[in-house]
């Protein structure tokens, strides 16, 4: 079944919180058509949403929380990116210096550049299971800021559950983006998105991915090393199972075809994902 969140005050925050009742609650499989404005909150005419309360809504603009009936702590949310569709316009920042892009036909323009879209959403996550508020900016291992440019539609990103129900929000779209994202910003855009929430009877440690042809194991850490170590930790417990091999078999396969990427640097919190190319091994 698809569901739709509206474009609406009820259907939008700016903070993680468990304690946020959902907007929306559905079945495991189904699929939900959410609109989000940019990260600073602009919806595609330019002018910002209102009304926001300055506390609450000081982060990313994100729809939810969706509830997934019967999800609980333990088990794997499978996220599946139908579509990201951004909106006419986006806006990059370098310091005080504003890029506008217009955004059609899968190009972003300004005067002088031209850059091809590959548009996805920066923040899929849930809440942490302690507190009662989280700011959107840092990533956790149960998703979040996550600013993976390789996220876009056709891939499926898997996280551990961590509260009842699941809770899932997104927002943060962005129509292209550089992995490090160096400047604090890609080209932040409103957009329509559609996302498929499952569930898998599995447990993970930390967020991974399935794209078109690879699959990904991300590290989060203040440290840019330990989020190195996590995610490779992560790729060679993917690899024992997805190849029946030992650790020790794996961590020597890695060394010669996963590849280490920054996501991004910028959130208080840094990203590396690893990646494993689906014709890496014949």
């Amino acid at each position: 079944m698809q569901h739709e969140l509206a474009l609406e005050r009820r259907n939008l925050h700016g903070h993680f919180s468990r304690d946020l009742a959902p907007a929306l609650t559905i079945e495991p499989g189904d699929s939900v058509r959410i609109s989000v404005p940019n990260s600073g909150w602009r919806l595609d005419s330019g002018e910002q949403f209102r009304p926001l309360d300055e506390r609450l809504d000081g982060g990313h603009a994100l729809a939810g929380p969706i509830e997934v009936r019967g999800a609980h702590d333990g088990q794997t949310l499978a996220v599946r990116i139908d579509e990201v569709r951004p909106g006419s316009w986006g806006v990059t920042f370098g310091n005080d210096h504003a890029v506008r892009w217009e955004l059609a036909d899968g190009v972003a323009r300004t005067g002088r550049f031209a850059v091809t879209t590959r548009p996805f959403l920066g923040v899929l996550g849930m809440p942490p299971p302690h507190g009662d508020f989280h700011t959107t900016i840092p990533p956790r291992r149960w998703g979040g800021n996550i600013d993976c440019k390789e996220l876009v539609a056709g891939t499926t990103l898997f996280l551990p559950i961590p509260v009842e129900g699941a809770l899932f929000s997104a927002g943060d779209p962005h129509a292209a983006q550089g992995d490090g994202e160096v400047s604090r910003t890609a080209i932040e855009c409103p957009a329509q998105a559609t996302l498929t929430l499952d569930v898998r009877d599995e447990s993970i440690e930390w967020p991974r991915a399935r794209t078109h042809d690879a699959w990904l194991a991300f590290g989060l850490d203040e440290d840019l090393d330990e989020a190195a170590r996590i995610a490779t930790d992560g790729m060679l417990a993917l690899m024992q199972e997805l190849l029946g091999v030992s650790h020790d078999e794996a961590l020597a396969l890695a060394s010669v075809v996963v590849d280490l990427r920054v996501t991004q640097v910028v959130n208080e919190v840094l990203g590396v994902h690893a990646v494993l190319p689906d014709d890496a091994l014949r």
